[in-house]
């Protein structure tokens, strides 16, 4: 009790080894008065006078002096032994006494050292557990740190996907330039994917601050239990001292309280709070993990899903663009037959206007030849009025021809200039097609699986 009691200032006092036996310790030696007696007059019967004996009889005791003086030494050593045999049986009293009480103050502090250490164990085993809890929840935590790294990692394979599709399809030729379907899902993944990348940064940052924070009290309990570790060791070397012991001294210094000690209850107190402290902040743990799973899971599926949704709408629109370029080519084959049949058309007008040249030059050069007829000859005849009929008809045909002609050739201009914007919209939707499947499609496939948008790989 006294050793422990005593400190650190009284494990700094140095030890005294004896060697040999110290001196007994004597009283000095003093001077005792010496007993004056006093001589009795030479009186009575027994006295005798004269100067002859006067000189020896002043030097003696009288017999009565003698008895008593024997007297007074026999009480007194009888006095003397009787208080002798009464103190050794106060000191045998007390020796018994004082050595019970040591015993079973021994046993009390011996006790008391016992359930300190019960105390210390209990409190060295629950910090113990803690900090294992802390140090696994922490590499549980740290995993699931690396799996939204490795999340956002994966969210830049996507985001280059959407936004190089986007740059791709601004190279679409007009027409087909629209903001269509599928340019709004691209600038809706687009959108999702920043988000995400914003949430998961915001996570990251959240999961840092939680391990440090449980590195922190995991430090606090870990010198709490260290604390509890070295008090242990030193009560258990407390408790196995007894008085047989060969390394046990002095220390009387050792023998009170330190100013900065503390109570069983604060005592206590600071390893509850420690324990509190780690406790919480565990809990804290481990709803951030199950707060980071499903935040994974639901922006794993969120960018699928999205893809997807992507996806369909390049298939429609390229099915849309198949099925336009389908119709146009259709389209152009009738028009390519049309623009023979129309060449064919006005080379039969230009054929038929010049079969009319003929007839012509035959009506005209029998009118002219008719009007050498001479004098009353020269009349007008059923043959003269059927010849100018014949040429009225016959300009009136070659002009309903050149005319049929003149519409025949606007009517193959149009065609040629339908022709030419339908091979330009094919080569358009051609073009489009191109983009949309060869280029953009084609780079989807390497959209991340779910397992890699998850963080597991």
């Amino acid at each position: 009790m006294a050793d422990s009691a005593g400190g650190p200032g009284a494990m700094a006092q140095p030890r005294v080894l004896l060697t040999k036996e110290p001196a007994p310790q004597t009283v000095p030696a003093s001077d005792l008065p010496m007993k004056v007696y006093e001589v009795g007059l030479n009186t009575g019967t027994d006295s005798s006078s004269g100067l002859a004996t006067a000189g020896f009889r002043t030097a003696k005791y009288l017999p009565a002096e003698w008895h008593l003086h024997n007297s007074e030494l026999y009480h007194k050593a009888f006095a003397s032994c009787e208080q002798a045999e009464h103190g050794r049986a106060e000191a045998k009293e007390l020796a018994e006494y004082a050595a019970a009480a040591a015993q079973r103050a021994q046993q009390d502090s011996m006790a008391a050292v016992s359930q300190r250490l019960q105390d210390i164990h209990f409190w060295k085993a629950e910090l113990q557990r803690e900090i294992q809890d802390l140090d696994a929840e922490t590499r549980l935590l740290a995993a699931q740190k690396l799996r939204l790294e490795r999340a956002l990692d994966a969210t830049e394979v996507p985001y280059a996907i959407a936004t190089d599709n986007l740059q791709c399809r601004q190279r679409r030729q007009a027409p087909d330039l629209v903001s269509d379907e599928v340019e709004r899902e691209l600038l809706k993944e687009a959108e999702l994917i920043r988000n995400i990348q914003e949430l998961l940064k915001r996570t990251l940052m959240q999961a840092s601050n939680q391990m440090r924070l449980n590195r922190d009290h995991k430090e606090f309990c870990e010198m709490d239990w260290s604390d509890k570790v070295e008090t242990y060791n030193i009560d258990d070397k407390c408790g196995k001292y007894s008085n047989q012991s060969t390394n046990i001294q002095f220390h009387p210094s050792s023998v009170k309280f330190e100013e900065s000690a503390s109570t069983p209850e604060t005592w206590a107190k600071f390893s509850h709070d420690n324990i509190y402290r780690a406790e919480r902040e565990k809990l804290a743990s481990i709803n951030l993990r199950a707060l980071i799973d499903n935040i994974l899971h639901d922006t794993s599926e969120d960018m699928r899903k999205q893809c997807a949704a992507v996806n369909e709408a390049f298939a429609k629109h390229c099915e849309e663009l198949d099925d336009t370029k389908h119709k146009l080519e259709h389209h152009l084959k009738k028009i390519l037959k049309e623009i023979g049949y129309q060449e064919a058309n006005i080379a039969a007008l230009k054929q038929a206007i010049k079969d009319k040249e003929a007839p012509m030059k035959v009506a005209q050069t029998r009118l002219y030849d008719r009007s050498f007829r001479p004098n009353l000859d020269l009349c007008r005849d059923e043959a003269q009025f059927r010849l100018i009929r014949e040429v009225e008809e016959l300009t009136e045909s070659i002009n309903s021809l050149k005319k049929k002609l003149l519409e025949s050739e606007q009517a193959l201009r149009n065609l040629e200039d339908t022709r030419m914007n339908l091979e330009k919209e094919i080569a358009v939707k051609t073009n489009s097609i191109f983009i949309d499947r060869q280029k953009c499609m084609a780079q989807r496939t390497r959209y991340p699986v779910v397992v890699k948008l998850a963080g597991y790989q």
